[in-house]
This record gives structure tokens, sequence and C-alpha cells, in this order.
């Protein structure tokens, strides 16, 4: 039988549901591969893999020495994708990020070389230590998946995630991200400091030889491919949403909106980008509906980076975490 001949639901049919549930086991075991070389840093873990399985992209912050880039190395050694990463610099051009046309010594006219955007898994490493015009030259290729230039357009590989690490805004030399390209972010997720008993685990780890630069040697293996992510993909799109669920959150995005402490709420995009994120949580957790916990497990790290606050708010110490839970408290959750 060729595979032509194949139904739908054989089982080893591409979007059956039993290839679906193997590539959510595997990808449920990058947890595992991860944690062999990062201590804690779940909410990050899983953050990265619900981006994957939406298509989106994770900015993540922390002060120097949360363990932010060598998150994302262990997550590119557990998977079968190609992988680059960016040292973000004062210095970086656009062309750096996107690539140029150069002259080919052998035709003897310009050709594209693409840039290290052509990747399954972009590194943004301190995205916000070069200026506005570097960062900004992301956001097509986060946006539409795709880079132009000089007219034409070069498409991207698939699966394709920009995991962008950034310091603290109050830092020195760093240039906070404009609006427009937080907003192409799905996730924002911060790194704790890790508490006393995970940092006596990360000390008692190097202590026995652990090399930060060779994850490999930690016993990482890539664990899922990058069709194991793309069948992940099409799966999601399945998983269903009540109409009390998308109620429920239009109204948390209304809810933002109406904020007193806000310039700038949730809008439709960050609403539709909140409904992207639970399905995917959901199925991850096993289940093909999204559950209003669902929504509120993904509803800081989706929407928090997305709120304005209000000059005045801002002199009296208001905290953009606090203003979002309020509004979540104020929204009554569907039963």
């Amino acid at each position: 039988m060729t595979s032509l001949d194949k139904t739908p639901d054989a089982p080893d049919a591409p979007d059956s549901p039993a290839a679906a549930g193997a590539a959510r086991e595997r990808l449920v075991a990058v947890r595992h591969e991860v944690a062999k070389a990062v201590v804690g840093q779940d909410a990050a873990v899983s953050g990265l893999l619900v981006a994957l399985l939406c298509g989106g992209h994770v900015l993540m912050e922390g002060v120097p020495g949360t363990a932010k880039t060598l998150l994302v190395r262990t997550l590119a050694a557990s998977l079968s994708v190609e992988t680059r990463r960016v040292q973000f610099t004062p210095d970086l051009m656009p062309g750096d990020i996107t690539g140029s046309m150069v002259i080919d010594s052998h035709a003897g006219e310009l050709s594209f070389r693409g840039g290290p955007v052509f990747t399954n898994l972009l590194l943004a490493d301190e995205i916000n230590r070069t200026p506005p015009k570097t960062q900004s030259a992301l956001l097509e290729a986060m946006e539409e998946g795709q880079v132009s230039v000089d007219g034409t357009t070069h498409p991207l590989p698939r699966p394709f995630l920009v995991a962008a690490t950034q310091n603290p805004v109050e830092y020195e030399g760093t240039y906070p991200l404009p609006e427009a390209q937080l907003d192409r972010f799905l996730l924002k997720v911060v790194l704790p400091i890790p508490g006393r008993d995970a940092e006596i685990e990360i000390l008692h780890r190097h202590a026995a030889g652990f090399d930060p630069r060779d994850v490999r040697a930690a016993g990482v293996t890539a664990v899922a491919t990058g069709a194991d992510i793309e069948a992940g993909q099409r799966a999601v799109r399945t998983v269903q949403v009540g109409p009390e669920v998308a109620a429920y959150i239009v109204d948390i995005a209304r809810a933002t909106r109406e904020s007193p402490s806000l310039s700038l709420g949730v809008s439709p995009r960050g609403a539709t980008a909140l409904l992207r994120a639970a399905r995917a949580w959901a199925w991850l957790s096993g289940r093909d509906f999204v559950t209003p916990d669902d929504v509120k497990s993904l509803a800081h790290a989706t929407l928090v980076h997305r709120l304005g606050l209000r000059p005045e708010a801002e002199l009296e110490g208001v905290d953009v975490a606090q203003v979002l839970a309020s509004a979540l408290g104020s929204v009554p959750v569907p039963r």
C-alpha cells in the first residue's frame, strides 16, 4: 500500500490522533531534557513550548546570570532543528540579522545572502542592547515569516521561533523595545533569581563538573523534531474554545482598556494571542478544549508586555503586573 492509499484515520497518518498524541509526548519530554541543564525556570520552558506550538515568539527578561541564554541553548539541543544565535550590540546593523545583497565573484552579479534569521530557532541575545532601527529589522520576520531585501521577499524556514533575551530596562546601555515590536512577542517571561534550594542545586552541579557551554555533556539529547512541532501546531488549531471562554478573554481585554491606571490596554491582537496560547496550553495538558484556568494561567505572560501605564500611575509606583492582576480579578470566571 502506498502512502496515497492510507486513510486519514490510519494510526500513522500525519494528522491522526495517534500521531498528534505521539508528538505531544515528545514535546512534553523536552521539559525533562531542559531540566538536565537548567534548574527551575519551569514557567519559561512551558512558555517556549507554547510559543513553538502557536508559531509565536518569546521575550525573556531577567538580570544577568539567570540562565536566559542557557535555557534557549538547551531547548535547541533538545529539539532536532536548526538554531542560530545573534549577540545584539550597539553597532549591530539590520543587514547583520536579515542578510544582504553581495557580489557573487563567480557569476559577477549581486545575489542575496541570508542572515542568521534564516533558521528555525533564533536566539536574539540581549535584544535591548541594540538601537531601535536594528530591533525593528526583526519585525517583518516575526510577523510575516519572511524577509524583504531590495524588493524581493525571502520566506523563512518553518517552524520559526525568535527567543529574545533582555536585561531589565533600567540597566545602563539598554534601549526599550518599541510598542510595535513588543506586540509581536506572543509571551513575555520573567526569569526570577532562583530560590535557595534551587541555587544550592546549581552549585552542586557546577562542583560536579557541569559546563554551561556544553549542554550535550550534561546528557541533553534531541527528543523532538520540527515535524513534531508542526504536527502539534496543526493539532492545537483543532482545540475547541467554548463561547463562554471566548467571552471571558474579551472581558479581560476590555477590563484593561477601562483601567484608570493604563494608557494602553489589551488590543484585539492581544486577545487573540491569549486565545492561541490557551489552546496550546490545553493541548499540552492533554485536552482538546480550553478551560478558564488555561486562560488565567497564560494571561500574565501573554498580556503584561502589551500594557502601558499612565505617567501619573508610574509616579505613584504602580506596577503593570498589579494592574493586570486587578483587571483579572474584576472579571467573573465562567463556570
